[in-house]
């Protein structure tokens, strides 16, 4: 939706640029930039953000556009965080709503231990300059959080999938934190005791449900070309919690348990099939990372018993999990 792009034309201005011509040679119309529920393609948004930081001759657009990027200026998703009970669910919120404000994303809140990550990336096979928006929705989600903890709140870590520009500096200036390059997911790492009974001063709960349905109905009926990415968002989301519910994952992405099972055999796979990927892919993810034990991240993938998880893994992979993280 445009509403990422408010403030936009006005912040590309008072740096110096061409307006006209940076939303040119992106393809984009300036009228999209007005009406914050109309729709804008990813790949021109994404040009828009990089031609602005050539044109302006700011390396770090992306960085300061997200330092002054208020939620409520995100319009109705910025609303889906400020209108929750507490922080920790506003994050939550704010994760689970983000694919109907911007499709071809990977976006999750992730328990690890003692703190959460905030994973942000985009997946769209077509954008590979992207730099400039990773850094403003990073600012973006730690602007929904200061709206609570204050102006001087940092997360424990900042974590970026592009390479260091410079010498970093600029970044732990604005996040208030160590900034890590080259990761695999754009990340806020966000310790628990921060958002422990912090609740949101907005909180809002019918208007939370209002805010919810509009921007499922502005977006659209969920594509099955996107289906599958956002019930996998899902699972990924209720792992922490136990074994998955195919009733409430049908009931987020708006079908019927009956409906979304007919939709996925379309898609030639199942909700188990689901199930099993999403496991695979974030043990691998979390082993890789060595941020916690094996018998922990059973219970984050939502296994009962480690040796679950063990028997799982060895069925992937051959190994066990100790011996594929020491390999």
């Amino acid at each position: 939706m445009s509403a990422a792009a408010s403030g936009l034309d006005a912040f590309i201005t008072e740096h110096g640029g061409d307006l006209d011509r940076v939303l040119g040679r992106a393809g984009v119309d300036p009228e999209q930039l007005v009406h914050p529920t109309m729709s804008l393609a990813l790949p021109n948004y994404c040009q828009v953000l990089e031609e602005a930081a050539r044109q302006t001759g700011c390396e770090h657009f992306g960085l300061r556009y997200g330092e002054q990027f208020k939620p409520q200026a995100l319009g109705l998703l910025g609303y889906v965080g400020l209108c929750s009970p507490t922080l920790e669910a506003a994050l939550a919120n704010f994760a689970a709503a983000f694919p109907f404000h911007q499709h071809d994303t990977l976006i999750q809140l992730v328990d690890v231990g003692d703190c959460y990550r905030f994973d942000y990336r985009i997946t769209h096979a077509a954008i590979h300059e992207r730099r400039h928006d990773a850094e403003l929705t990073m600012g973006m989600a730690m602007n929904l959080v200061r709206h609570v903890l204050g102006p001087g709140w940092a997360p424990r870590r900042v974590l970026l999938e592009h390479s260091r520009w410079d010498n970093g500096e600029q970044h732990r200036l604005v996040f208030g934190a160590d900034v890590a390059f080259d990761q695999p997911c754009n990340a806020l790492v966000i310790p628990k005791a921060d958002l422990a009974g912090r609740v949101m001063p907005g909180s809002d709960p019918v208007l939370l449900m209002l805010v919810k349905d509009a921007i499922r109905r502005l977006s659209g009926p969920v594509a099955d070309e996107g289906l599958l990415g956002r019930v996998e968002a899902e699972i990924t989301a209720q792992l922490p919690s136990g074994e998955p519910c195919l009733g409430l994952i049908a009931l987020r992405v708006g079908l019927t348990p009956t409906a979304l099972q007919r939709r996925l055999r379309e898609q030639h796979c199942c909700f188990t099939q689901l199930v099993e990927r999403v496991r695979q892919r974030l043990a691998q993810r979390y082993l890789r990372e060595g941020l916690t034990s094996v018998t922990r991240l059973a219970g984050l993938l939502g296994y009962s018993e480690t040796s679950a998880f063990s028997r799982a893994f060895r069925r992937w992979h051959g190994v066990s999990p100790r011996q594929w993280r020491g390999q």
